[in-house]
């Protein structure tokens, strides 16, 4: 709960932040945060799917980044337009004047690129930082016919072995268990990195020792080609 109120909270300043700077471009404040509430979609949408792109080969990464902010810069403009036209009907002007009543600058792609890049890159760092002051949780498993549970933090990595999947603690101990690898991803959430088809590690553990490989607790593991682009952004 705490975590969705830091992050209403972020967007209700970055909608604040917008529309002063829409009123230093001569337009009234509640036209600002007109404006700053149609930033909000396109921005929250950038932030979403732009860090899942991030973990696609980098061939991907750079075509679908191109489409994403592509359709999401179109869609601002023509929120822009019909806002605009908005305030033209509750002025009472008849019709809406593209060259007298739309500030020229808000039609530069460029800046609107800038500012919504900037909001969305906030909330991803917000994210981030929410992210590394999350605290543990507890997960139950069964291994060798019997219940056990473990803080995710003293967990450190995760192998899948064919049918098997073992995961290791930092005790030193080892588990073996019938969860498939990518059950295990979704049920211990982001702080862990897959790695490799084989192995999901404790990104707060883990350290990229070379572009092949990751080292958690002493010991390497391999990184694999597909992951390899996004585990330099998700590993310390």
């Amino acid at each position: 709960m705490k975590r969705v109120l830091i992050i209403v909270l972020y967007w209700i300043a970055a909608i604040l932040l917008t529309a002063f700077l829409v009123v230093s471009l001569d337009y009234q404040f509640w036209q600002g945060m007109m404006i700053g509430l149609m930033f909000l979609p396109c921005a929250m949408a950038l932030s979403f799917f732009l860090p899942k792109v991030a973990k696609e080969p980098a061939k991907d990464r750079i075509k679908h980044s191109v489409f994403i902010i592509f359709g999401v810069m179109s869609i601002a403009l023509f929120l822009l337009i019909v806002t605009h036209m908005l305030f033209s009907y509750i002025k009472g002007e008849p019709t809406f004047s593209y060259s007298q009543d739309f500030a020229p600058i808000l039609g530069n792609p460029v800046f609107l690129a800038i500012i919504l890049t900037i909001l969305a890159y906030g909330e991803f760092r917000l994210e981030k930082w929410l992210g590394k002051t999350r605290t543990s949780h507890p997960v139950t498993f069964t291994s060798d016919y019997r219940k056990v549970t473990l803080d995710t933090e003293d967990i450190l990595y995760i192998e899948s072995r064919d049918s098997e999947v073992w995961l290791y603690a930092r005790d030193g101990k080892s588990y073996r268990n019938k969860t498939g690898i990518s059950q295990w991803e979704n049920l211990l959430g982001p702080d862990f990195v897959r790695i490799h088809r084989s192995f999901l590690v404790n990104g707060q553990e883990a350290v990229l020792s070379s572009p092949e490989t990751v080292s958690i607790a002493g010991t390497e593991l391999p990184v694999s080609r597909k992951y390899k682009d996004s585990v330099s952004l998700l590993v310390k």
